[in-house]
């Protein structure tokens, strides 16, 4: 298993290269320009200077190999300095100093460092898509193994039916709906996604905890509705196989036999969809941050898109890349060690 990841770790290097270097000249193709946003006032020799200084001027391959030095060389070693120096889990070592004020990937927008940046925004992200997608999994899996189990009963004809509706409803419909009814009509819950609370009391934490009850439903309603379908299928394929009628002519309890026989083999398909959702939660993100003004991953690539702030599209756009490719490798990883007859070594 070892050998196996290590393997796909080397062999997703050039994947990941191969991938960023399509985004980046894509993007080269998409009309924008760093300086759109100075003001008229600003001569066109200090434009071209900034210009410069930004790298925009120089041909694009050179601007790719200096976007992947930035990614690859110099970013590794701020957050390394940042480890040693500022957090709480390693910063009893020694202070590396191995950033030496080189050039980072600059935003055009705000003209800081886009890591930075992101890295301000991924707290808001996760609180809200991380919480959704794991209120998702949980809810999905005991809905859809009771339909496989009692299928074509009231229990499973309701479950098709909701999730049905949650396949055909898209978040920008359900956000609004869910405002609409919850917030203006019946105001349980707040409809803007307040960022700047700092959660230090009992009052501060409930508050919390109902700004992200709405977004958290948009986006695990999609989450539900997808896995239970997945979870049903994959439990009637293992219901009528031969290995669960001998196990219950041994006089297996059907408790047993469900979820400890079927289960177990059920979960592999199940796990290639949780895993390979994880980078599309994120995307569906972008729209739900974007009605519940959570400021968020989504909500800061929208925002770099009507800007045209390619370095930060660019970036944005090679970590959701990155999160496919990593979670394929989690995905094959459980795989093993879900079904022992499965050897990669």
């Amino acid at each position: 298993m070892l050998t196996f990841a290590v393997r796909r770790l080397v062999l997703a290097v050039p994947t990941l290269l191969f991938i960023s270097f399509v985004i980046f000249m894509l993007l080269q193709l998409a009309p924008g320009d760093p300086m759109a946003q100075v003001p008229l006032t600003v001569p066109a020799e200090v434009k071209e200077k900034m210009r410069q200084a930004l790298g925009v001027g120089e041909p694009p391959l050179v601007q790719y190999w200096k976007w992947l030095v930035q990614v690859f060389w110099i970013e590794p070693k701020v957050f390394i300095d940042y480890l040693t120096n500022s957090s709480t889990l390693v910063g009893w070592l020694p202070d590396t100093q191995l950033y030496q004020g080189e050039l980072r990937v600059i935003s055009w927008q705000t003209r800081s460092p886009v890591m930075d940046i992101v890295i301000q925004r991924i707290p808001q992200t996760l609180w809200v898509v991380g919480l959704a997608y794991v209120v998702g999994i949980l809810i999905a899996l005991p809905i859809g193994i009771y339909s496989a189990y009692r299928q074509y009963s009231v229990f499973d004809q309701s479950g098709t039916f909701i999730t049905m509706i949650g396949f055909s409803i898209p978040p920008f419909f359900t956000g609004p709906l869910l405002i609409v009814i919850f917030s203006v009509q019946l105001g349980w819950f707040p409809s803007i996604y307040d960022t700047t609370l700092v959660v230090d009391s009992w009052a501060a934490f409930k508050l919390q905890l109902q700004q992200m009850i709405l977004p958290v439903m948009v986006l695990a309603l999609q989450t539900t509705a997808q896995i239970s379908r997945y979870m049903r299928a994959s439990m009637l394929d293992n219901l009528n196989q031969d290995y669960v009628r001998t196990a219950r002519a041994k006089g297996l309890s059907e408790a047993v036999v469900v979820t400890v026989h079927v289960l177990r083999n059920s979960m592999i398909p199940v796990i290639t969809v949780i895993a390979l959702n994880v980078p599309s939660i994120f995307g569906g993100a972008i729209i739900t941050e974007n009605v519940f003004k959570v400021n968020g991953i989504g909500q800061l690539l929208i925002t770099a898109l009507f800007a045209n702030d390619l370095p930060m599209v660019m970036t944005l756009t090679f970590i959701f890349a990155v999160l496919i490719v990593l979670f394929n490798l989690i995905a094959d990883i459980l795989y093993g060690l879900l079904d022992p007859r499965i050897r990669y070594d």
